[in-house]
């Protein structure tokens, strides 16, 4: 036997504040329960008190300071993390290029309509590649390729974050953060400082649960329906995804800056990292002059959120093959 368990294997151990409080405690040799109480009481007061005061100098991230600001999204495709900070997001097909209607313009060059992804990403499980390999021959066969957004359906999690070319606007309380996206009024709902439900229906948007850690807001997302899909090159994903967020703003103001965790052993052979960032606009502000993609909406000038409806009838788009619109099966009232 070991009574002071000096077989036991040693975890993971780093120095930290209450080590140096206790070490300081039992400084200058045996001392009486009492004191040490006393000295330890009276420390761990400080360093609470030390740490109350400096989360409450940070403010949290006021995402609508007026009705007025939204936030369009830089690219439709998710940003590389920094070198170091583990893999990114499945990249664009580098053999078939997406060239954009600007491009075109200017370039003359032509190139695939839909968005591809690289099949060959060390990412993607075998059978999430051969399905993007089916969808990438679709598109190079001439066929519609039509992502969930285009007929009007909820494009999921962490899709919703590469919703193109108009703003998504924010409404927070002490209980909520809604986030809207103005073209197809997509709403979801992240609810601030409850845990996750024991049991949990999958839905499109999944179950958002967050909380401020300072200048950012937090969001931890499960739940998500498979029939969604993570990106626009429809990265397939299974019922295990699991999608952290931390929305921050930076550039005094100008930008919101996205940083994004995603975990699925079902779809992915690993966690992966990716960033997105918005430009904010509102009335009389500059437009920021670093933008991938348009900041312009595509309604006119920036301004409160406006109606825009998207399935307004039971056709497909422009005739071509896709989703069906979505309608409603039951009256709601």
């Amino acid at each position: 036997m070991d009574p002071q368990g000096t077989n036991a294997v040693a975890g993971p151990h780093r120095t930290t504040k209450l080590d140096m409080v206790l070490s300081s405690a039992f400084a200058g040799g045996r001392e009486t329960m009492v004191t040490f109480i006393t000295k330890l009481t009276r420390a761990l007061a400080i360093l609470c008190a030390g740490t109350a005061s400096a989360a409450t100098n940070i403010a949290p991230p006021d995402f609508a300071p007026n009705s007025s600001v939204g936030w369009v999204a830089f690219a439709p495709r998710f940003i590389e993390p920094p070198a170091g900070q583990g893999p990114g997001p499945v990249p664009e097909d580098p053999n078939n290029p997406r060239v954009s209607n600007a491009d075109f313009r200017t370039s003359g060059q032509r190139a695939s309509l839909f968005p591809m992804g690289d099949i060959n990403s060390p990412i993607l499980q075998p059978w999430a590649r051969e399905k993007m390999h089916e969808y990438n021959e679709r598109v190079l066969s001439g066929k519609a390729a039509f992502n969930r957004q285009s007929s009007c359906w909820p494009v999921g999690v962490p899709h919703f974050l590469l919703y193109p070319v108009q703003p998504v606007y924010f409404i927070q309380t002490p209980e909520k953060v809604v986030m809207i996206w103005q073209a197809d009024h997509q709403v979801r709902h992240v609810y601030l400082n409850v845990k996750h439900s024991a049991q949990i229906k999958l839905t499109d948007y999944g179950e958002s649960v967050g909380h401020y850690e300072g200048d950012t807001l937090v969001v931890d997302t499960i739940g998500l329906h498979p029939r969604t899909d993570i990106d626009n090159y429809q990265t397939p994903h299974t019922d295990q995804l699991h999608v952290i967020e931390r929305f921050r703003i930076i550039e005094g103001g100008d930008v919101l800056e996205v940083n994004l965790h995603v975990e699925d052993q079902g779809a992915f052979t690993t966690p992966w990292n990716a960033i997105q960032r918005y430009n904010r606009i509102e009335p009389g502000r500059p437009t920021n002059v670093h933008e991938v993609f348009s900041p312009v909406p595509s309604t006119g000038d920036p301004g409160p959120m406006i109606e825009s409806s998207c399935a307004e009838s039971p056709n497909t788009l422009i005739g071509a093959e896709a989703l069906p619109l979505p309608q409603a099966e039951h009256p709601d009232f």
